[in-house]
């Protein structure tokens, strides 16, 4: 006696169950490996199809950091008298924007995840997160590039005599660049949930990211907010973006302020906030499509 198909079917193992039912910090490394394929397609896009039709290609990279640094020697060096110590100007300059568009780039590019994609979104099924971790990862090959432009100005001013050189929180590189991957990658991926119910604040982050990046205290060195302005220390001192541009100054030309305190501050944010970014967009997840 033959078995009933449904019977059937209930006794076969599914690869694959969709359901709306998820825990809220679902980050499953399996079912993103199995994708990785995917994954892997989306890093290639964003690195090569951003310049693609561009005339000089992949040379923004390098001509974006370069002309930031250039201005703001100009501006808050020679114009503001803003000192960097025994550090030259533009290698200082240098040094914090390399840092800080790493983290610019992983929020601006992962808040408008669900925005960008609702078509894909809402035709074919792989992990959602699979989009903003493509992004921050393609970044991360930005970073590299202009990670050896620094290197290459840090050689030349060495040579040249400059009292420049890192020191033992070196070892602490790649706890730097993850903690810029994860506070960008986080707040990108809550920005980008309450994005699908109001469209407008994604004019207001653009306005918050140039704010924040002075709050960070890009362009100048914290001990001359501490020195001159010890009212608004504060602001720098509790602000853990502050905090990871200082401290990748700190290891690569041993210069700034550094406290491990400020260190573990500025890893627990990163970790809190991109577990919270997790949930967030776990839940929103569920649902946005009816609201995009």
């Amino acid at each position: 006696m033959s078995k009933e198909p449904s019977t059937v079917a209930e006794q076969q193992d599914w690869l694959y169950e969709i359901s709306p039912h998820k825990p809220l910090l679902d980050f499953n490394f399996k079912e993103i490996w199995r994708y990785r394929d995917l994954l892997i397609l989306f890093v290639k896009r964003d690195i090569v199809t951003v310049y693609k039709q561009t005339i000089l290609g992949p040379l923004w990279f390098l001509i974006q950091p370069l002309f930031t640094s250039v201005i703001f020697t100009l501006i808050f060096n020679n114009v503001a008298n803003v000192s960097t110590g025994s550090v030259p100007n533009f290698l200082f300059n240098l040094a914090g924007i390399s840092a800080w568009g790493y983290f610019k780039q992983c929020l601006t590019g992962s808040s408008g995840t669900f925005t960008k994609n609702a078509n894909i979104f809402g035709k074919v099924y792989f992990p959602r997160v699979i989009m903003p971790l493509s992004i921050t990862i393609s970044n991360l090959v930005k970073f590299g590039i202009q990670l050896s432009i620094f290197v290459g100005f840090y050689v030349f001013y060495v040579s040249s005599g400059a009292s420049v050189s890192p020191n033992s929180n070196l070892l602490l590189f790649p706890v730097y660049v993850l903690m810029m991957a994860l506070s960008g990658l986080g707040l990108g991926m809550i920005i980008s949930a309450f994005t699908t119910k109001y469209r407008d604040l994604t004019q207001l982050l653009t306005f918050a990211v140039q704010l924040l990046m002075y709050l960070s205290a890009v362009p100048f060195p914290m001990s001359k907010v501490k020195n001159d302005l010890p009212e608004y220390y504060w602001a720098f001192k509790y602000n853990p973006l502050a905090q990871i541009i200082e401290g990748f100054r700190y290891m690569t030309m041993d210069v700034g302020l550094f406290s491990w305190l400020s260190f573990g501050y500025a890893l627990g944010f990163s970790v809190v906030v991109f577990l919270v970014g997790l949930v967030i967009f776990n839940r929103t997840e569920k649902s946005f499509i009816d609201t995009v």
